[in-house]
């Protein structure tokens, strides 16, 4: 098993991100923390493999703390899960030997995507390790079992559907707390309603929204739709 420590300040989407983890056969969580310190002190106890960290802590940095566990000489493994989308950060972030970088909000399908390709990586060095020295191919090995391939429309979504609309469309839900209708979901994304009423459709079909009835002065039920948490 690979044992997980996820970071973030937010203790619901801690949660959401720990039960993620859950369902992805061959990781568990190993423990949570919600500052820069309990994440370091968490560290520190040992059996940590992988951190799944959050860049905006209350004090410190996540990059901040990948610097500290470095000059501590803690080489445990780092996945940057953050809302940080600026080029800066992503590039301290690579410089500082994060493995992935994925901005929030994110589906279950593209945090297993980043979880199996580490376990991959895991794999392929301990096979290529027992050699000792190694040539070019398993050098080759190593950095492409990092690789993700991004497809356009993604496992279990309909035809004509994209993984990053639907992301979309599930952080403008989640963000939002309460139920949300068609026009509104397609107002706050840019999306017409007709688009964004075939992707409410089929999240609701998947479980991952609810979907109420608000009755107005017309008779007429209003289809309302609100996250579902994992």
């Amino acid at each position: 098993m690979i044992d997980v420590l996820v970071v973030d300040d937010d203790f619901r989407v801690a949660e959401i991100n720990a039960k993620y983890v859950g369902k992805v056969p061959g990781f568990r969580v190993a423990a949570r923390a919600h500052s820069a310190a309990q994440a370091l002190a968490a560290v520190e106890r040992g059996g940590i493999d992988l951190v799944l960290l959050d860049h905006y802590l209350p004090d410190r940095t996540g990059l901040e703390l990948v610097h500290r566990m470095r000059e501590q000489g803690h080489g445990t493994d780092v996945i940057m899960i953050t809302a940080a989308s600026d080029v800066t950060t992503i590039q301290r972030a690579m410089r500082l030997g994060a493995l992935h970088y994925l901005v929030k909000p994110f589906t279950f399908a593209a945090l297993r995507t980043r979880l199996d390709s580490y376990a991959a990586l895991r794999r392929t060095v301990d096979r290529v390790g027992g050699r000792g020295l190694t040539g070019q191919e398993q050098v080759d090995r190593i950095f492409g079992a990092l690789r993700t391939s991004p497809a356009s429309s993604a496992p279990g979504l309909p035809s004509g559907q994209s993984e990053p609309t639907t992301d979309l469309i599930c952080g403008v839900l989640h963000r939002a707390g309460h139920p949300l209708s068609a026009h509104e979901v397609a107002a706050e994304t840019g999306l017409s309603r007709s688009t964004a009423q075939r992707y409410l459709r089929h999240l609701e079909q998947a479980g991952r929204l609810r979907l109420s009835l608000k009755y107005g002065d017309t008779g007429r039920p209003e289809h309302r739709y609100a996250w579902v948490a994992p």
